[in-house]
């Protein structure tokens, strides 16, 4: 008695395991790029607030009180 193969499945099973791994390769390539779309606005919001931390900074020395020792000889 000869087995016979059933040749037509493990095509399409094949075909669909192709298909679910191109899906999920999409999926985390779009996971990727608003990743780093996020950590570019991120280092744009550190950058404007190491800024507006450095202007007060600045303000704060230009509107400091400078004590001065006046000897006269």
């Amino acid at each position: 008695m000869k087995i016979q193969r059933q040749i037509f499945p493990r095509k399409n099973e094949r075909g669909m395991a192709t298909l679910v791994f191109i899906a999920l390769l999409a999926i985390m390539l779009l996971l990727v790029a608003a990743n780093g779309k996020s950590l570019f606005q991120l280092h744009r919001e550190i950058k404007l607030l190491e800024q507006q931390q450095i202007k007060q900074l600045n303000a704060a020395q230009t509107n400091s009180v400078v004590l001065t020792n006046l000897e006269s000889k």
